[in-house]
């Protein structure tokens, strides 16, 4: 029977790092499958490894670039968006 993802302990998915090497394609997998997975150095959590799925998630922009710029506390301040009329200066090439 495989373990539901709740049901696993984080220690459950938690590596020491010379483990992690010799066992990479089941860390990535068990990523894939039951979540983010700790790599440990000298008993310390150093890093994680988690699906591309995950990682996308986390780094999405959760608004929109429109809806950033209305949420701005600057969104109701005038700019000077005009150009000048002044003339292009010469250039010796």
């Amino acid at each position: 029977m495989k373990t539901n993802k709740k049901d696993r302990s984080s220690h459950d998915r938690e590596w020491q790092l010379q483990e992690a090497k010799n066992r990479l394609s089941q860390v990535v997998d068990q990523a894939l499958h039951d979540g983010p997975q700790t790599i440990t150095l000298r008993g310390k959590p150093a890093a994680v490894l988690l699906s591309f799925d995950e990682y996308r998630n986390l780094t999405r922009p959760h608004t929109g670039l429109s809806q950033f710029f209305r949420q701005s506390p600057l969104h109701d301040v005038e700019l000077d968006v005009s150009r000048s009329a002044d003339l292009s200066r010469e250039v010796e090439l």
